[in-house]
């Protein structure tokens, strides 16, 4: 078995041409050892996937990302279709569904809306992190350990310094994994 963590990047965005933030990110992954990257849209754009490749894939990972931006609070619905048929029960719950036990998982999301936005009384009235509540405990049912989420928000007005910084960033953090070392889950 190899020292080298492998890791999945599920990425979803429905329109990666106009992405600034987004395509910068998978650029700055884009010649990692051991990063796999599954653009759903691009893999699936009928909606049909190919269950048994995925589960291969997610087996294989130590690292699970969930790499897209804020649509109407969650994410694509490319991601929840996947969920929907992926993540089936004896496969990643209930009872025999032990397949992703021990694995950590990653929401690596970007906003358009700055983080003022994303508050009591901002203009959708709740942390960013109430959001992506349903990712984190997708992730406990499943048995993996829900990691910090790395997080971009003001899309629309960052600087292009800015968005490479954060490009640097989630590359140094998928570079640094390892599977051993991914103590830092969500609430600890």
């Amino acid at each position: 078995m190899s020292d080298k963590p492998r890791i999945l990047v599920l990425f979803a965005h429905l329109d990666l041409g106009r992405s600034r933030i987004n395509r910068a990110m998978l650029a700055a992954i884009a010649d990692l050892d051991g990063v796999q990257v599954h653009d759903l849209l691009e893999l699936y754009p009928d909606f049909y996937i190919d269950l048994a490749a995925e589960r291969r894939a997610l087996l294989a990972a130590d690292l699970v990302v969930l790499q897209h931006p804020i649509y109407w609070y969650s994410a694509p619905a490319i991601l929840k279709h996947w969920q929907d048929l992926v993540l089936a029960r004896g496969f990643a719950y209930g009872p025999g569904g032990t397949a992703l036990h021990g694995k950590a998982m990653l929401q690596a999301v970007s906003t358009g809306g700055p983080a003022s936005s994303y508050c009591p009384g901002g203009g959708h009235g709740a942390p960013l992190a109430e959001y992506l509540r349903p990712f984190e405990q997708m992730a406990r049912l499943t048995g993996m350990r829900p990691l910090t989420p790395l997080v971009i928000q003001g899309g629309h007005t960052l600087s292009d310094a800015e968005i490479a910084r954060h490009a640097a960033r989630y590359r140094d953090l998928l570079a640094g994994f390892r599977p051993q070392a991914a103590v830092t889950a969500v609430g600890d």
